[in-house]
């Protein structure tokens, strides 16, 4: 009995916690201070939790370089619950980082849209807590805690703007699909755990390789199981039916979220469970996730090629069927991890999607980032206007900055210059494919990122195209009986998915995409009495400080390459 007792007993390493410890803290205290707070101090509240992110972020630097752990039995120090080697402090470094850049582009959206700022502030720390502590897991039970830690609070994230029908919706949406990945998941784990008797992945590791012949289908059920509540979480196809409904209806500071962290968190547990804990069933997982990475960049390519850029969110919807197919991209590796010839090997082709997730995570948060910043000075806030593709024609005529940060972040994002540090994590990801002898899944690869050229430079040409001379006004007057401009009808068509056919709604359509950009800036000056609409401080910083991060990866692309070529675990 004293033995039992004594392994139960376990270290505990504050520093080496300290990341999702601190991000915690400091989610409780805005939650308590916000019942305290009057109304008009509540904006506090969001600068309180950039600070606590921009701390927990700090608390990384004594963790570089060297591997800690706690939470270790007592009987056996090797087997740890959470470890703080390289690999956690990278993706803890890209978490913390996107946390904090969407919570300075959230400064203007609880603000505009009136969210309810502690209940906000709260959820996303605690998210972003649960992100945090999801690398560092090194149990099964503490890797689905850290999972569920970070997802339950992006489902009320998604529905906050409670009298929003689209919100409801995307937020049930993700919700369904998300408790259907936690059930099979933790299926998964119990079966894996009835065949290994441990939780650890290290024990896990070990007793998968010497299972009992009888409880052999059990095990490969488990392993199989798990790996599909992973998928799920990754958007990989056909689990990422969710994705643009729930894009579309978030707040665009949480759709920007859920493309980086959440994906961060899916792909880091899967990285968990296939190459620590079943090393053994590379031939399972391995096949698997080449399949997975094929479907996933081609549906989602395909999908976001598809994309009609009149109607209603295009720009949202367009970003978020591309974020399935660099999800694609990034199961790339973890595939060609189940082909290498040793622990070595698939280590260095995680290393891979790491330096892809970095990447990723700079260039399209400062995407949607711009996208925000066109949409605040649209001339209807809070309509569709701005979150159209045909929306962003001729940004540079009006907002210079702007257009060429968006058309950088586009050309990072499919691996042309001045982009280099997308060409670069590209390179990275087909090498590690090439290496592991897949030579079919390069090949769709390839495919795939010449079709993604398509639309990422159609996007781009569209922000430097010379403003089209204009309709005749007649063509723009209002719709008859209606009060409001004729384009108000196209918006709501084209936001229901109704097609646009010809009369007064696609003429003003048509005037308002035609026009040049000084005359839809004067238009837009004439709602506001004269004054341009100003843009929020945190808005332009978000789009400077990601623009900054990604001309500086692009000008030392081996900071990021690092991690490729190192072993992280």
């Amino acid at each position: 009995m004293n033995t039992t007792a004594a392994s139960a007993v376990q270290s505990i390493d504050w520093l080496a916690i300290a990341p999702p410890t601190l991000t915690a803290v400091v989610g409780l205290v805005v939650l308590v201070a916000d019942l305290f707070l009057a109304e008009r101090h509540k904006p506090l509240l969001g600068w309180v939790s950039i600070a606590g992110l921009a701390v927990a972020g700090l608390s990384l630097l004594p963790l570089r370089g060297g591997d800690k752990a706690t939470f270790c039995l007592v009987s056996d120090g090797d087997v740890c619950s959470y470890v703080a080697d390289d690999f956690t402090v990278a993706i803890q470094l890209l978490v913390l980082g996107g946390a904090l850049l969407t919570a300075l582009l959230s400064l203007h959206t609880v603000a505009e849209q009136k969210l309810p700022a502690g209940e906000y502030w709260f959820l996303l720390l605690s998210s972003a807590a649960g992100a945090a502590l999801l690398p560092a897991s090194r149990d099964l039970a503490t890797l689905v805690i850290a999972l569920e830690v970070a997802s339950l609070p992006a489902f009320a994230l998604v529905g906050l703007r409670r009298d929003d029908r689209r919100s409801s919706e995307a937020a049930l949406k993700f919700f369904l699909s998300s408790v259907a990945a936690t059930a099979v998941t933790l299926l998964g784990v119990s079966f894996v755990y009835a065949t290994t008797g441990s939780m650890h992945v290290a024990r896990v590791a070990d007793g998968l390789t010497h299972v009992d012949p009888r409880l052999e289908t059990l095990a490969q059920t488990g392993v199989a199981l798990t790996l599909i509540g992973f998928a799920f979480k990754t958007a990989a196809v056909p689990f990422h039916f969710w994705v643009p409904d729930t894009y579309v209806g978030a707040p665009l500071p949480i759709a920007a979220y859920l493309s980086v962290i959440g994906k961060a968190v899916g792909f880091t547990g899967l990285i968990v469970v296939t190459v620590r804990a079943f090393p053994s069933y590379a031939d399972v997982w391995g096949p698997a996730t080449a399949v997975l990475a094929a479907l996933t960049m081609t549906v989602g390519n395909v999908a976001a090629l598809r994309q009609r850029p009149d109607h209603a969110r295009s720009a949202v919807r367009l970003l978020a069927w591309s974020s399935v197919g660099q999800a694609g991209y990034l199961l790339v590796p973890i595939a060609a991890a189940g082909y290498a010839d040793s622990a070595a090997d698939a280590e260095h082709a995680i290393g891979a999607t790491v330096a892809y997730a970095l990447m990723y995570a700079a260039v399209n948060l400062g995407a949607f980032a711009v996208v925000a910043l066109v949409a605040h000075a649209a001339t209807r806030p809070g309509a569709s206007t701005g979150l159209r593709l045909t929306d962003h024609r001729s940004l540079y005529a009006t907002r210079p900055l702007a257009a060429l940060a968006l058309g950088f972040f586009l050309l990072c994002l499919a691996g042309l210059p001045p982009g280099v540090i997308g060409l670069f994590a590209k390179v990275a990801v087909f090498s590690a494919v090439v290496d592991a002898g897949l030579g079919w899944l390069a090949v769709v690869m390839a495919v795939n990122v010449v079709i993604a050229l398509y639309y990422y430079l159609q996007w781009t040409a569209a922000l430097f195209r010379a403003p089209a001379p204009a309709e005749a006004p007649a063509t723009a007057t209002p719709a008859p009986g209606s009060g409001q401009p004729a384009a108000s009808t196209s918006d709501a068509a084209a936001d229901s998915g109704a097609p646009s056919g010809p009369g007064p709604e696609a003429g003003a359509l048509a005037v308002r995409t035609a026009a040049p950009a000084g005359e839809r800036a004067r238009a837009t000056d004439a709602t506001t009495d004269g004054a341009r609409p100003r843009v929020p401080a945190s808005l332009t910083a978000t789009v400077a400080l990601t623009t900054v991060i990604g001309v500086a990866l692009s000008g030392a692309p081996q900071l990021v390459l690092h991690f490729a070529s190192g072993t992280l675990f």
